[in-house]
């Protein structure tokens, strides 16, 4: 029980701790990748302005904020149009030069503009300049072109040749003479080696602190734990010691009531009953001090289990021979059908488990009813499922979570006498100590199924 709860509490701290590295790991790389978004998107705006103050076009407002941002954060002035003294060209185009011999799509500008490209487009997506020109590493973007014709401006992240992520700004020229748009760019190659970088630190480094974690985890939920355990064993064996001393005046009891019964004459049958009654109740005691030890074994993890190959036939009409007699004494038909396979378990304990579920379902089914013993195969080839139903008065399904908590009863609601409420924990106990499980569904006057699931061989 206790390794349990010690491995969930191990989760639940490594969960917290993970979750926190988790959120500080995750929040670097978000503000990591915000910075590069946001720096790369200032930058592009900044060259896109001086583009468009270039040629004579009229700035839209996002790039005028830019250009105030740029030079703000980098100390540099605005930029102004410089004027352009055009002079005849060599080449089949007639392309104007620059003064400084710098021509479209250039890069001339400070060096932390050197990644960004610019290309000066016609409206259906061709270079004005189609020679000459330092080789951009993308084509130009058509449909980033139809975009900002239609809207005015256009921002997008594309994949060049060789894969790389392009971050691409493209504006429509208004009031200029010659390309319809300019597009900026930049290649993200750089930024993704960064982040690449980063990830897989962290990644690295989340592998020795999940193993720090959960070593820390482990033994802190162990320290947590300790006053518990020390007190639910505590609490065993005194239970334990208080069964085996309680067997002793029991069975004393007993005895000399069986002695005193003995003496009385036939005639005295007030003093006779109140001995008979003495009897019951020490029987009464007895069993439930035998469960209480058993249920400290089953706690403590001492129960001895020893799992032998079982023939369900053989099982069925050995149970069935017991509970029998009883069965037809209440006028309750009890129907045994032939078991199907052979299973794993410790046959006393199993028996005694059969016989627990039998005798509840003798007790609240009414006269007429019918019980039935039954197992068939699961869904799975490794189960045996043993049934137990009954056609009695079934429970409310309000009582179905708490039907194997210890001293927990029904049979007042239900209008019956019952047992000490420790039958079906202990049923639940034995079956798991035998990697089983135990299972009940039931419905109000309709009767109750439980299923036993048992190794198959």
């Amino acid at each position: 029980m206790f390794d349990g709860l010690r491995l969930r509490l191990t989760s639940v701290y490594m969960l917290a701790v993970l979750a926190l590295v988790i959120g500080v790991g995750g929040g670097a790389y978000a503000l990591m990748t915000y910075y590069f978004d946001t720096s790369t998107d200032l930058a592009l705006r900044y060259r896109a302005a001086i583009e468009l103050r270039q040629r004579g076009a009229d700035i839209p407002p996002d790039l005028l904020v830019a250009e105030r941002e740029y030079a703000a954060s980098s100390g540099k002035p605005l930029a102004t149009p410089r004027p352009q003294t055009t002079v005849e060209g060599d080449d089949d185009s007639g392309a104007a030069h620059t003064s400084n011999d710098h021509r479209e799509g250039e890069v001339r500008y400070q060096p932390e503009q050197a990644p960004i490209f610019a290309l000066p487009l016609t409206s259906d997506g061709q270079l004005v300049v189609p020679i000459n020109v330092v080789a951009a590493p993308i084509s130009p973007n058509l449909e980033a072109v139809t975009s900002a014709l239609a809207k005015g401006s256009d921002a997008r992240i594309v994949s060049n040749s060789t894969g790389a992520r392009v971050r691409l700004l493209t504006y429509r020229l208004d009031g200029a003479v010659g390309p319809a748009a300019i597009q900026v760019g930049r290649v993200l190659s750089d930024q993704d080696t960064i982040l690449r970088g980063l990830l897989s630190g962290l990644l690295l480094l989340g592998l020795p602190v999940a193993m720090l974690v959960g070593g820390a985890s482990w033994w802190m939920a162990g320290r947590s734990l300790l006053p518990a355990r020390q007190a639910w064993e505590r609490q065993q064996t005194f239970v334990a010691n208080a069964s085996h001393e309680l067997r002793t005046p029991i069975t004393l009891v007993r005895a000399s009531t069986e002695v005193a019964l003995r003496g009385l004459a036939l005639a005295e049958h007030d003093r006779r009953e109140l001995l008979q009654d003495v009897l019951q109740e020490c029987d009464h005691m007895s069993r439930l001090v035998d469960d209480l030890l058993l249920l400290s074994r089953l706690d403590a993890g001492h129960m001895n289990i020893d799992q032998q190959q079982i023939n369900l036939t053989e099982l069925f009409d050995d149970v069935a021979r017991q509970v029998g007699r009883l069965a037809e004494q209440r006028g309750i038909a009890l129907n045994v059908a032939t078991g199907n396979g052979v299973i794993r378990a410790d046959p006393s304990r199993l028996r005694q488990v059969l016989l627990i579920l039998l005798d509840n379902a003798l007790r609240h089914t009414p006269p007429g009813g019918t019980v039935t013993i039954s197992a068939q195969g699961s869904d799975t080839t490794a189960f045996v499922d043993l049934i137990v139903e009954d056609s009695g008065s079934g429970i409310d399904p309000a009582h179905l979570p708490h039907l194997f908590d210890r001293f927990y009863r029904v049979d007042s609601a239900r209008g019956v006498g019952g047992g000490t409420g420790l039958g079906l924990a202990i049923a639940k106990g034995l079956i798991e100590a035998q990697q089983g499980r135990i299972t009940i569904a039931s419905e109000l006057g309709h009767g109750t199924r439980v299923v036993v699931r048992m190794p198959a061989v």
